[in-house]
């Protein structure tokens, strides 16, 4: 019984210090090169301007060998026509993190070069053995990699059905994918978000300024529908689109990000699409979803109009334990912030929030939200470039490649822009994709890996200077599915004032997150209280906890509270 919770120390432990929760400088230096995380993203241009090519690819955060310490997956493209990887220039690659501010390398070793033209991935421990796996998302035809625990990983796509949808007898190009329990069976399932109908190099002729061809507005695609796969416990899934009510909506899905927005103990699913309405898929006690974008106030902007969305983050931004919505869409358009109102409606905070000044301009990607100054409250990242390659023909005051923006918390509704004193590096721009978010060396600062299309890969490692307190909570479930994604958090500190996260990899465009929940303290010594709603129910309270560490909780089982009621079960 002393060990239903597992508590871990990693890492550096530091001595309480004196701390202010006063607005501080988020700070970034980009170190890919020089840690040895050498990629380059390859999506194969040609002349005929194939979709495909615009979009790559997704990036994701993962502790694959156990050892306390993130490790970077990157995908990438194949070539065109054959939509293979008849190179080792087009290899999805692993990086293993040394601990040492440096990776490896090891993707030969590990086995997860990948097959087929790719787009994005998802992290998730499907099998509850402890280790996660991977899946990818390709143009034609999805991969899942098992994770065996002994630092490589096996290609069971086809044992477990997920190869990838049809419609019209044409696998669909998926673009991103998240893992979520939607039935709290204790069993991840798996969403997969297809774009549209496409076939290489059948693309419509579309011009530029001055008759120069420039890829073609997404209006000349046909929509499709998104796909669901039921975890069977056994290794396999079921598609269960039809079902559901998943397949019944059809869009240009970019990303799916999950959330309980309503408190009823069931995940529900956000799509954004790209120029269709937004997708907002409520679930039904576990067995049926039903569409209510509109219904809630988050299908269209502000205007009424559909938006190119792309990149999502679902999680609370004004610590009122109710998570809100945030997404990039392009230039003109706005990234949309929709607060929760809770009774299932939301509002467009974008105006009042100040995004839809700091924003109009700007065209983004990949997104999330989390605080990379620990002073309490998440801020906002976005990975930014125009969609066309050649904008500055069409508009000649634009062009291609943009910096990136991080907008700060101010904790009063408001952000402001703090990318100006992010540093010299944060500064560059380049055509940015995906983003996944985690602490790569485990120094309670939230650091950032950011995809280029056809250009070097980059490492924000975050060296913001400040005395706020952090604590990083790894959960593992027991009843509820092993990386405890779904659960709730939220902390009071000694303050009274309290903060809600949760568990989640699925975040931003084509892209997985750490799992571990992520909070900023200010000048917070101690936590009151931990209090965590895993998806099987069960709640369970933490009292008087340690801070500037990582934590590891494990889910008690519902026959240890009844033997045992007055445990607090504390560490």
């Amino acid at each position: 019984m002393r060990n239903l919770i597992v508590i871990l120390v990693t890492a550096l432990t530091f001595a309480p210090h004196p701390g202010s929760t006063a607005p501080s400088e988020i700070r970034f230096e980009e170190i890919a090169a020089r840690s040895g995380l050498n990629f380059t993203t390859a999506s194969s241009p040609t002349p005929n301007k194939n979709q495909i090519e615009t979009m790559v690819a997704g990036v994701a955060l993962l502790d694959y060998d156990g050892d306390g310490y993130l490790d970077v997956y990157l995908v990438n493209g194949a070539a065109i026509p054959s939509l293979k990887k008849e190179s080792p220039t087009y290899w999805n690659r692993l990086f293993h993190n040394n601990h040492d501010g440096t990776f490896t390398d090891v993707t030969e070793k590990t086995g997860v070069a990948g097959a087929g033209y790719g787009m994005g991935v998802a992290v998730g421990d499907y099998d509850n053995d402890g280790w996660p796996d991977l899946f990818v998302a390709n143009v034609n035809g999805n991969q899942l990699f098992h994770n065996n625990g002994d630092g490589t990983f096996t290609d069971v796509t086809a044992k477990a059905g997920l190869q990838g949808a049809t419609l019209d007898g044409k696998k669909m190009w998926s673009i991103g994918a998240g893992w979520f329990d939607y039935n709290n069976d204790g069993l991840l399932d798996l969403f997969v978000v297809n774009y549209c109908k496409w076939e290489v190099n059948k693309e419509p002729y579309c011009t530029v300024g001055g008759g120069t061809r420039g890829y073609c507005h997404p209006r000349y695609y046909a929509p499709t529908h998104n796909t669901l796969y039921r975890n069977n416990g056994d290794g396999t899934f079921t598609d269960v689109s039809e079902e559901t009510g998943i397949a019944l909506q059809f869009g240009k899905g970019m990303s799916v990000s999950f959330a309980d927005y309503d408190g009823d103990g069931f995940l529900d699913a956000f799509v954004a699409n790209d120029t269709t309405r937004n997708f907002l898929f409520h679930n039904i006690g576990g067995k049926r979803f039903e569409e209510v974008g509109e219904l809630a106030g988050v299908a269209y902007g502000a205007n009424g109009a559909a938006l190119s969305a792309m990149g999502s983050d679902f999680r609370d931004v004004n610590n009122d334990g109710l998570p809100d919505i945030w997404h990039t869409a392009v230039e003109f358009e706005t990234f949309p912030l929709y607060g929760n109102r809770g009774h299932g409606d939301f509002a467009d905070l974008t105006v009042s929030s100040g995004l839809a000044r700091l924003t109009s301009q700007m065209s983004g990607w990949g997104n999330g939200i989390a605080d990379f100054d620990n002073d309490g409250w998440k801020d906002l990242f976005v990975a930014r470039s125009n969609v066309l390659d050649n904008i500055s023909k069409l508009v000649p005051e634009r062009q291609y490649p943009e910096r990136n923006s991080i907008f700060r918390n101010l904790g009063n509704g408001k952000f402001e822009d703090a990318s100006p004193e992010a540093g010299p590096d944060f500064q560059k721009e380049a055509p940015h994709r995906g983003v996944a978010f985690g602490d790569i060396d485990n120094d309670g600062r939230m650091d950032a890996v950011v995809t280029v299309l056809n250009g070097a890969v980059k490492l924000f490692h975050n060296v913001s200077v400040d005395n706020n307190h952090w604590i990083l909570l790894k959960l593992v479930g027991t009843k509820s599915n092993r990386m405890g994604i779904g659960a709730q958090v939220r902390i009071t500190t000694e303050d009274g004032h309290s903060q809600w996260n949760e568990v989640t990899t699925a975040v931003g465009f084509a892209s997985s997150s750490d799992s571990r929940v992520h909070f900023g303290l200010g000048s917070n010594r101690r936590i009151k209280e931990i209090e965590i709603r895993w998806p099987s129910g069960i709640k369970q309270v933490l009292q008087d906890a340690d801070v500037d560490r990582v934590m590891v909780v494990r889910e008690p089982l519902p026959a240890d509270f009844k033997q045992h009621p007055e445990k607090s079960y504390n560490h």
